[in-house]
């Protein structure tokens, strides 16, 4: 049992999160290459994706596994990218941190799912078959987080280069 419910039911919880945060911070990070600050979806965002990476330390574990550094790396980037947003309004230097922390913060969580694809879709494990206890492996895992990793990085240039919000969150 996690928070009263099994662990089934609390993983369900979890994915659903994880998919809102990311779904959000997919609206986000186009609207940034429109300067365009969504106020409302960004808190959204960042609200979902701090939950995804708190919720994440609630599984049972026996020891600390990659999966908890990148969610503990995420929660110190979501704070970095909160106090930017909300402390700093986004002035100056705070601008192109508040990007970077965030689409990184975005991106673990792709990268993730990217990886908990692999695990649990039959079609995509029969791909790249992981062997316990190391994540999924080979020539087509390789390239799917390749382009993501790609993408995640030219979009980030892009918001850094375009983003010059007008109004303050």
């Amino acid at each position: 049992m996690v928070l009263g419910l099994s662990l089934p039911a609390f993983t369900i919880v979890h994915v659903i999160i994880s998919l809102i945060g990311i779904a959000a911070g997919l609206v986000v990070m186009f609207g940034l290459l429109g300067s365009k600050p969504m106020p409302g979806l960004t808190a959204i965002f960042l609200l979902f994706t701090i939950l995804t990476s708190a919720t994440g330390f609630l599984f049972p574990f026996k020891e600390l596994l990659p999966s908890h550094i990148i969610g503990i790396i995420s929660l110190v980037l979501l704070a970095i990218a909160c106090i930017a947003l909300y402390g700093m309004k986004r002035a100056g230097v705070w601008r192109p941190v508040y990007i970077v922390t965030a689409m990184v913060s975005l991106y673990f969580n792709v990268f993730v799912l990217v990886i908990q694809s692999f695990l649990k879709v039959p079609a995509l494990a029969a791909l790249a078959p992981a062997v316990a206890p190391a994540p999924p492996g080979g020539p087509v895992f390789a390239v799917v987080q390749g382009i993501v990793l790609v993408f995640f990085v030219l979009l980030t240039i892009g918001a850094w280069r375009r983003y010059k919000p007008m109004a303050f969150v």
